[in-house]
């Protein structure tokens, strides 16, 4: 059985981790018969959202790792433990927390800076030839990262022309894409796909996260 790496990123589309994106990569994995790993950096929220108002709560702070564990129903570690070597394959779903907690690129842009235990990880996969896909926002933070170490390589965040820009300068070669597909840069074994970049609605973005849970895993 693959075991496969989630890294979540919070609980909550606005603050944390896109909770659409993140089951439906769960249960894409569990139906192809991968184990998902699940991680979190055990860092406090850059803020916590109202997600009634979609306005910060004031005086309120989270922490990522006991938010994910949300979404993982507890079953989650601190992605300071986690080493390539456990892992077949990587995969990070969106949502801000992305953005947010796992780097500052909401904040920043391409002059974002990527969690420490997050950008190892990710490196420690790649240099292991092993597969890696982000859904959503989250290719943003694997440009900066392989941008970082030269190395070319291709991804999509969908068609959003500011935000491909900025991939773009991180050192990545965006490629547009519908959110019901998504795009494989074979050479490195990385798979992307816009989901709630562009979809409007949950099918779409299952569409896309699917499809790309598939693509990941026959790269393994």
């Amino acid at each position: 059985m693959a075991k496969v790496g989630v890294i979540l990123s919070g609980c909550g589309v606005y603050d944390g981790s896109e909770i659409h994106e993140a089951v439906i990569t769960l249960l894409a994995l569990d139906r192809n018969g991968a184990e998902a790993i699940c991680m979190a950096p055990n860092i406090e929220q850059m803020h916590v959202v109202n997600h009634l108002t979609g306005e910060p709560a004031e005086g309120e702070s989270r922490n990522v790792l006991v938010e994910s564990a949300r979404i993982a129903r507890g079953n989650i570690r601190d992605i300071a433990t986690v080493k390539a070597d456990e892992l077949d394959a990587l995969i990070l779903p969106g949502g801000f927390g992305a953005a947010k907690n796992l780097c500052d690129f909401a904040i920043k842009g391409p002059e974002c800076e990527v969690n420490p235990e997050v950008a190892r990880l990710i490196r420690e996969i790649v240099a292991a030839k092993k597969p890696l896909a982000a859904v959503c926002i989250a290719p943003a933070l694997v440009a900066r990262v392989l941008g970082e170490d030269k190395l070319t390589h291709q991804l999509t965040i969908g068609n959003d022309a500011d935000t491909a820009a900025a991939v773009k300068k991180m050192g990545a070669s965006h490629i547009d894409c519908p959110c019901t597909s998504f795009v494989i840069d074979r050479d490195n074994k990385i798979v992307s796909t816009p989901a709630y970049m562009l979809a409007g609605g949950i099918a779409e973005a299952a569409e896309g996260i699917e499809k790309t849970v598939k693509a990941l895993l026959e790269l393994i």
